[in-house]
Formats: structure tokens, sequence, C-alpha cells
């Protein structure tokens, strides 16, 4: 069975104001859903520490019962605990791997160059790139051997300024991702509706906008995947 590698956050401090992120869960969770019977999955995060879940996602646990199934499914539970690191994985292994959101990841994953080396290698080698909401944040540094931005002419999307500013989060972020994507040459689609789903395949590059397009990232990922498998 095919793997999929699939990053999540280890900050848990929203700016400066004593406000707390993490891991998004249903970003998680609903990609999970899409993709388990196909693939196996592996969390990986920057730092080998316990998985924070941002506290705002966590009602979707109590109210959504695929979600609180995921949830409090031990497998899970026991890789959210103890992620694998970039460098405890290996890259070759990987057909695809997906960025989960959570606005911790706009301070652990820009910069982290294993996450940049293992994206573009999956990439270069024919697999699958995905991220939702805050994930693309994982991709804004990530260069291929070329030198040139993995974003670079891809049609992509991502949490926009205007679903920030609704959340009364914009003077919290250490960056506005809308505009960072477009910098690094993204043609940045987003959907006429705040928060509602929008899901962008530009070639192997699969984005969403929020937590309400996680669900269809991992579909479109896995239809990839099978369609790949079965053509190869």
């Amino acid at each position: 069975m095919k793997k999929i590698a699939v990053i999540v956050t280890n900050h848990k401090d929203l700016g400066h104001r004593g406000k707390k992120t993490g891991l998004w869960l249903r970003e998680l969770t609903d990609f999970y859903h899409e993709v388990k019977d196909d693939f196996e999955v592996d969390i990986i995060s920057p730092k080998a520490e316990k998985v924070p879940i941002d506290p705002r996602s966590l009602p979707a646990a109590a109210l959504n019962g695929r979600t609180r199934q995921y949830y409090l499914d031990k497998k899970i539970q026991r890789q959210l605990d103890r992620p694998l690191t970039p460098d405890e994985a290996k890259a070759n292994e990987y057909a695809g791997i997906y960025f989960t959101g959570g606005h911790g990841t706009m301070w652990d994953f820009p910069d982290n160059k294993e996450l940049q080396r293992m994206t573009a290698g999956i990439y270069e080698k024919g697999g699958i790139v995905a991220a939702v909401c805050h994930g693309p944040s994982g991709l804004l540094n990530v260069r291929l051997s070329d030198g040139s931005p993995l974003l670079s002419g891809h049609l992509a999307t991502g949490f926009s300024d205007l679903e920030e500013k609704l959340l009364g989060l914009y003077k919290d972020i250490p960056f506005s991702l809308q505009h960072e994507m477009k910098e690094r040459g993204a043609l940045v689609q987003i959907a006429q509706l705040p928060l509602e789903a929008c899901v962008i395949e530009s070639g192997r590059l699969i984005t969403g906008q929020n937590p309400a397009s996680a669900s269809g990232v991992g579909e479109k990922m896995r239809e990839q995947l099978n369609d790949m498998e079965r053509y190869s």
C-alpha cells in the first residue's frame, strides 16, 4: 500500500495576545477519511513533540461523529502524541505529501529546510503535493532543483486575508499567506464567499482554501494517485 505524508504543526501560540493555536483538527480528520482505505498515512511534524490541537477546532469533535471517531482513534492518537520528524521519514517512500493547517503552521512550516527538501523530492519524483488552509505556508519556500519556487505558475489557494479579518485574527498572524503566495508566483484564487469550500488542482499541486476544503483535497489526491497507479 502506498504512503502519504501528512504534515502537522507543533506551534501552539498565536501572536502576542495570549491566544492558542495548533493543528486544525478537521483538516486532519476530513482528509484522513478520504484516503485511509487506499493509502497508509504517516503523521510528521517539525519536532518529535505532542501535536497541539487548536482549541477552536475541538467543538467539531463533540458535534461531528466522524471527526470524533478519528480524534479518538488510537492509531491516530499515537501518531499525534509522537509524530515522526522529517529526518526520520524517507521521502522516497511517499506517493504524496499533505500539509494540514492551523495558524501554528505560519511559524514552523515556512523555514523548515527538511520539509522543503522532502516536498521537492516527492514532487520531482512524480508525487502529489497538497495543502489546505494555512498549510500552504509549508510550500512558500520550497524550491525545485532548477531553483524555481514550487508555487510559481500554479493556480493555488489558501486561507484568505478576508477570512483572517472576519475571524479577528489578522493582527495576530506573522504574515499574509495570500500575499506571500502571490509573491512566490502563485496565481491565487479565492472563493466568492468566505469560509466556503474551494479546492484547486493545478497539475500535481492540490490546494484548499479553508477547513471546509480538507475533504475535497483528500478526495482529489486519492483520485490522482489512483489514476497514476492505474495507468503506470
